[in-house]
């Protein structure tokens, strides 16, 4: 015998009067067959939000900026820093800081998704928090 493959339109209300006329062994079936297809949504779900949080994490301030930071701070450490470059400081070390901020957010975000605490996610991917000491 041959099979062919209708494809046909239910609504929700429809699919369920038809799942009510399944036997009992066939309602088992068809139940566990609807979580797995829940399950494999929410996996292929939830690794997509993991990875596009482990992007967000791995972006770091770009090296120029990095660059021009660490000399600005060294100036400052020299007090040659001028009352422009002052300015300049505060202004990148705000943005350095909402980075961070938002570094920790999407950490926090990740270890949530995954069910482990913040400080071990960050040891699994071997990020350090610095002291300031």
């Amino acid at each position: 015998m041959s099979t062919m493959k209708v494809e046909v339109q239910f609504s929700s209300e429809d699919l369920l009067k038809a799942v009510g006329q399944l036997s009992q062994s066939d309602l088992r079936k068809f139940i566990s067959q609807a979580i797995a297809i829940q399950a494999q949504r929410t996996t292929s779900s939830l690794m997509q939000r993991e990875s596009e949080l482990l992007l967000k994490i791995n972006q770091g301030i770009p090296l120029d900026i990095q660059q021009y930071y660490h000399d600005l701070i060294a100036k400052r450490d020299a007090e040659i820093l001028t009352n422009d470059e002052y300015r300049e400081l505060l202004g990148l070390t705000e943005q350095i800081e909402k980075q961070q901020v938002q570094q920790i957010e999407y950490l926090a975000e990740l270890a949530s998704l995954k069910g482990i605490a913040l400080n071990t996610l960050m040891e699994n991917l071997g990020i350090q928090t610095q002291s300031y000491v």
